[in-house]
């Protein structure tokens, strides 16, 4: 058995740091817009913080709690079988800004998407753990792999929500390739998509329009380019220092969500390039940290769930920013540790506790 020392220190405290650095940015997006429409410019930090409070107690939970404890058929199952019922769920409730995203109680909300995440590492972690030697066999071990991810990715799709689904392909991929899959099933994967991502993004009328205001923003400033270039303008406003917290003026009257999606653009308005580059630099040494511990860890399953946790926020991270930057189309994808977003912010800060538990145990 491999010795045990105490958690990644470094990986907790940039979590910590990130989640810090969340909870202001929050409120200097929010604090404004909270303040008109709910008469307390503290109505979306107060929500955030207990969501924080919250995932942070998920978090040490999960980090006493020996990871090997999932590999169990009931657990891996019983998870895939209840994010389903959720996914499905949504379905069959009242649409919430003209989408089924979300479960609504009380006052309680949970988006059922952020949980697919986990549940498709977990299954992924525990099914590929014995069949790393027969990643060429496509009809018991890649198809069968697959599976639960086009189900989830499907129901996800249909909600609609393309950018999480696109997220779970993304963090499917890279525990398929860690558990040792040819990369020509890659290329055929990709060639078979070609036809489905084209009906999903070329025939859907607001999909096509953030594609053309992608290649070309500025051919319509006023209607599907204006999100994008009141980005740029934020984050080119910044300069290298920052206009100061709580004095950035984009967020007011022209960026989109400003404490969801684009937060990354306040921050980088607010705290300039430098603010920007720390916290480029915080989700580069997670990315280290995390592969660390994949690496160091000494059972297949832990391997997995390691490079999977580690993924789920690092291409969530890259794909938001490279959003605010102009380098991807729009897309509903939040910043782990810092977008508004109770669900998001829950659940990755307990899938962060069974990373650090990884850690604990890794050589």
């Amino acid at each position: 058995m491999a010795k045990r020392i105490s958690a990644d220190r470094w990986l907790f405290t940039i979590t910590l740091v990130l989640v810090f650095v969340g909870l202001v940015m929050v409120f200097s997006a929010s604090a404004v817009m909270a303040k008109e429409r709910f008469g307390s410019e503290y109505f979306f930090l107060r929500r955030q913080m207990g969501w924080a409070a919250a995932g942070l107690v998920a978090m040490v939970l999960a980090m006493k709690f020996d990871y090997r404890r999932y590999k169990h058929p009931a657990i891996v199952f019983s998870t895939l079988g209840v994010t389903t019922t959720m996914l499905i769920s949504v379905f069959l409730l009242d649409r919430a800004h003209n989408t089924h995203r979300w479960i609504h109680w009380g006052g309680f909300s949970f988006q059922p998407s952020e949980l697919a995440k986990p549940a498709l590492i977990l299954f992924l972690a525990f099914f590929l753990e014995n069949r790393t030697r027969s990643m060429d066999d496509w009809r018991n071990t890649i198809m069968p792999a697959v599976i639960p991810t086009l189900a989830f990715v499907g129901l996800i799709v249909f909600q609609p929500d393309l950018g999480t689904a696109i997220a779970c392909v993304a963090i499917t991929i890279s525990v398929l390739f860690v558990a040792g899959l040819n990369i020509r099933y890659l290329g055929y994967g990709l060639l078979g998509s070609l036809p489905v991502l084209y009906l999903l993004i070329f025939r859907v009328a607001y999909r096509r329009n953030r594609i053309l205001a992608f290649l070309n923003p500025y051919s319509d400033p006023q209607g599907r380019g204006f999100h994008i270039i009141q980005s740029m303008i934020a984050v080119a406003t910044g300069g290298v220092t920052g206009v100061g917290l709580m004095e950035g003026k984009q967020k007011l009257f022209y960026l989109p969500e400003p404490h969801t999606d684009f937060i990354f653009s306040v921050l980088s308005e607010e705290l300039g390039l430098v603010g920007a580059i720390i916290i480029v630099a915080l989700f580069a040494i997670f990315l280290w940290r995390g592969m660390r511990a994949a690496l160091r860890s000494q059972d297949m399953f832990g391997r997995l769930l390691a490079v999977g946790i580690t993924c789920m926020v690092v291409v969530q991270a890259l794909i938001n920013i490279s959003v605010v930057l102009g380098l991807l189309p729009t897309k509903g994808i939040p910043l782990p540790f810092i977008s508004y977003g109770g669900s998001s912010l829950f659940v990755t800060l307990a899938c962060v506790g069974v990373l650090l538990n990884i850690t604990k145990h890794a050589d």
